[in-house]
C-alpha cells in the first residue's frame, strides 16, 4: 500500500492500494494502483470487499458475475503479532436467504500464506468469470513489481489439499500456498468447501498442518471459477518490531482473553480446547445435534483424559506467541511421538466429535483429518452429520443416508468421503438445504443458513445477527457463561455496540487472539498502526470504520432477501427448552421478542445509504 498522509480517516484517497483484476474467461489482467474511499477500504478485508460486493446484484453464487476477492488486512505481515490473515469474499454457495438469494460472506485463516501474498506487492487479487481449463495461479515478487501468472493445473486434480501444497513446494521456493481440496473441485454438490493455507510447520515437518479458511464456501468458489490454488512467491519482509510493538505483542501474549488459550506449561489453559472445561460444568458442550444430556460424557474429550494415551504438543502460527492449538499424534509404546494425526481446535473437535456421538480422541481425530484434507468447512460438515443423525434417531423405521447413527465412526468417516468425493449432495449442500427437502426445520442448527459453531444457541441470542460465522463476527458467545449477562439492556448494548467490534480483525489482518475481549477499536491497535505506518487514526474512528462495515454486511443480507423472521435462532431452542443446560432462560420467546424489537430500532436507522 502507498501511503500519502498520515491522516487515513479523513484523507482516505491518499492512500491506495495495488490490485490485480484477472478476467479467468480470457487470461487477460489489469493491475492497478486504487485509492481507497474509506477507512474501510484503508484497513481492507471484508471492509473493502463488502463494498465492491454491494455493487453486484448476484442471484445465484455460481455464475460468472460473481468475483472471488482474495486481499489482506493493513496489518497482515507486519510485525505485529497475529499479523497473517488472508481473506476470500464472495457471494456464498451454502449462505442463502429464503429466497433463494446467495449472501455476501467472507472467510479468513491464518498460516504464513497472507503474509507472503502481502510481500509480493500484491494487496488484492479479484478473480472474474471462469477459467475453462483447471489452473493455479503464482504471484511473485519482482524488481519492478508484483507479477501475476496463470498455470495449467490437471496434475494436481484429486489430491488432498495437503498433498497440492507439497506438490506445489517442490517446485517453488520461499513461498507459501492456498489450495482447495476434492470438495472445492467437486462444487456443484459441495456448497462448503474451504481453501487450506499453508503453515511454516506444515512445509518443514510435511506434515498435513494447514489452517483454514472455512466459511461460507469460498472453497467452493474457487473451485466453480476452476482456480486450484494460489502460489505465492516472495522473500521474507519481517520488520523487526519497534519497542512498542514490543509493548503491544507482549500484551497480547499476556494479557486480554489471549492468556487463558497459552499452554498450561505457561499457566494458560491449553488452547481453544480448554472451552471444554468451561462449558461443561453448565452443561453446556453440544452433545448429539445440541442437545447436552447433564453427563459427563463431553469429559472424555478432555486434555487430561487424551493426553494419557496420545501425544499432544502445543502450537502456534508464525511469529505468534499464543499457541492456540494443539496437534495430536500417536503416544508410541515408549513414551515417544508417533505419527501426527491432526490439530485440535476446539469447535472442530467437538462438531466432529462429542456432537456427533464420537468420544474417542483418535477417532475424532482421523475425522478431523479427513474434514481437513477434502478441504471441507469443519463446522458446516459437522453441523449437517449431526442433523442427519438426529433425523435418523427419530425415524427408525425410515432413516436416510444409510441409517448412520451417533457414534458409528466407520459410517460417519465414509459419509465425509462420501461428500468430499461430491457423492453426497445432501452433506455436500448443508443443513438448511437438507433439513428443508425433510421437512423438519427446527433442529437444523443454522441460522441464516450458516451452520452455528459449538456453543449453545441457548447462550447466544446473538448469533441471530452476526454477519459471518456466529462466533467470528458477533462475540457475544461468552456473554452469559463467562460474563453472566442475562438480561435484555445488556443483550441489546452488545450486540449493536461493543461485541460487533470483534468483525474489525477480520478488516485489518489480524487473529481475534490479538485482543479477544475487545474490538480493534482499542490503544493497542492505534499504537500499532502508528509504528508501522506512520498513521496517526482515533479509536472512535476505528469503531465507527468496523460499524459501518457490520452494518454495510446486515444492509447487504437484507437486499439478498433476508426477512426479518430469519434472523432468530433454531426453532428446537424455543419449542423444547433443554432443562439440562444450567444458564438463565434468556431465548424464551418473550425475550427475544423484545430483544429483537430494541436490536433494529437502532440498527435500521444506520443501514440506509450504506449501499449507495
Amino acid at each position: 500500500m502507498r501511503f500519502k498522509t498520515t491522516d487515513p480517516a479523513t484523507q482516505p484517497s491518499a492512500v491506495s492500494y495495488n490490485r490485480c483484476t484477472i478476467d479467468l474467461r480470457t487470461g487477460k489482467m489489469t493491475q492497478e494502483d486504487v485509492p481507497c474511499r474509506n477507512l474501510e477500504d484503508v484497513l481492507g478485508g471484508f471492509g473493502r470487499s463488502f463494498q465492491m460486493l454491494a455493487k453486484r446484484h448476484i442471484e445465484k453464487a455460481y455464475c460468472d458475475e460473481n468475483p472471488l476477492i482474495v486481499n489482506t488486512g493493513l496489518l497482515t505481515g507486519s510485525s505485529a503479532m497475529t499479523g497473517l490473515r488472508t481473506y476470500f469474499s464472495g457471494y456464498s454457495p451454502i449462505k442463502a436467504s429464503r429466497k433463494g438469494l446467495p449472501a455476501a460472506m467472507w472467510s479468513t485463516g491464518s498460516g504464513k500464506f497472507g503474509a507472503k501474498f502481502k510481500w509480493t506487492g500484491l494487496d488484492e487479487l479479484i478473480l472474474e468469470n471462469r477459467s475453462k481449463k483447471p489452473i493455479y495461479i503464482v504471484i511473485r515478487e519482482t524488481i519492478d513489481g508484483p507479477v501475476v501468472e496463470l498455470k495449467p493445473a490437471e496434475a494436481l486434480l484429486g489430491m488432498s489439499t495437503h498433498d497440492k501444497i507439497m506438490a506445489l513446494q517442490k517446485e517453488y521456493d520461499n513461498a507459501h500456498f492456498a489450495a482447495i481440496g476434492q470438495g472445492g473441485e467437486n462444487w456443484d454438490n459441495v456448497f462448503m468447501g474451504a481453501v487450506a493455507l499453508s503453515t511454516g510447520n506444515q512445509l518443514k515437518s510435511g506434515e498435513d498442518k494447514c489452517r483454514f479458511a472455512g466459511r461460507g464456501g469460498m472453497g467452493s468458489l474457487m473451485g466453480y471459477k476452476n482456480v486450484i490454488a494460489l502460489v505465492a512467491q516472495s522473500k521474507d519482509k519481517v520488520k523487526q518490531p519497534t519497542p512498542e510493538i514490543k509493548r503491544v505483542n507482549l500484551n497480547v501474549v499476556k494479557g486480554g482473553g489471549s492468556a487463558r488459550l497459552q499452554p498450561i506449561s505457561r499457566g494458560g489453559g491449553g488452547g481453544t480446547w480448554a472451552a471444554y472445561d468451561v462449558l461443561q460444568p453448565f452443561n453446556a458442550v453440544p452433545v448429539n445435534n445440541f442437545r447436552p444430556q447433564g453427563n459427563d460424557l463431553p469429559e472424555r474429550l478432555f486434555r487430561e483424559n487424551v493426553e494419557k494415551n496420545y501425544d499432544i504438543q502445543s502450537q502456534a502460527c508464525f511469529r505468534c506467541g499464543i499457541t492456540c492449538h494443539n496437534n495430536i499424534s500417536e503416544k508410541l509404546a515408549d513414551g515417544s511421538r508417533g505419527e501426527f494425526l491432526s490439530k485440535f481446535d476446539y469447535e472442530p473437535l467437538n462438531l466432529l466429535g462429542t456432537n456427533i456421538g464420537i468420544h474417542d480422541p483418535g477417532q475424532a481425530a482421523r475425522l478431523i483429518q479427513a474434514v481437513d484434507n477434502y478441504g471441507l468447512d469443519a463446522i458446516t460438515t459437522g453441523v449437517t452429520i449431526s442433523y442427519a443423525l438426529s433425523y435418523n434417531e427419530r425415524h427408525p423405521e425410515q432413516p436416510m443416508l444409510n441409517g448412520i447413527r451417533f457414534g458409528e465412526y466407520e459410517k460417519i468417516r465414509e459419509l465425509i468421503i462420501q461428500t468430499g468425493e461430491g457423492k453426497c449432495s445432501e452433506i455436500g449442500k448443508g443443513s438448511m438445504r437438507l433439513s428443508r427437502g425433510t421437512g423438519e426445520t427446527s433442529y437444523a442448527y443454522h441460522v441464516k443458513g450458516l451452520e452455528i459453531a459449538a456453543y449453545q444457541p441457548e447462550t447466544n441470542p446473538g448469533y441471530a445477527w452476526a454477519i459471518a460465522g456466529g462466533h467470528m463476527s458477533m462475540g457475544t458467545y461468552g456473554m452469559l457463561i463467562r460474563e453472566g449477562k442475562s438480561d435484555v439492556d445488556a443483550w441489546v448494548q452488545a450486540i449493536t455496540r461493543d461485541k460487533l467490534q470483534i468483525v474489525g480483525f477480520d478488516m485489518i489482518g489480524l487473529c481475534k487472539f490479538f485482543d479477544i475481549a475487545n474490538g480493534i477499536g482499542t490503544a493497542m491497535v492505534v499504537d500499532c498502526l502508528k509504528s508501522e505506518f506512520g498513521l496517526e487514526v482515533k479509536e472512535e474512528d476505528l469503531k465507527a470504520a468496523v460499524r459501518r462495515a457490520f452494518l454495510r454486511g446486515l444492509a447487504l443480507e437484507r437486499r439478498q432477501g433476508y426477512e426479518k423472521n430469519e434472523y432468530v435462532l433454531p426453532a428446537e431452542v424455543v419449542e423444547a427448552p433443554n432443562l439440562h443446560i444450567k444458564v438463565p432462560n434468556i431465548t424464551s420467546p418473550e425475550f427475544f421478542s423484545e430483544l429483537e424489537r430494541k436490536v433494529w430500532e437502532i440498527f435500521e436507522p444506520e443501514m440506509k445509504g450504506l449501499l449507495d
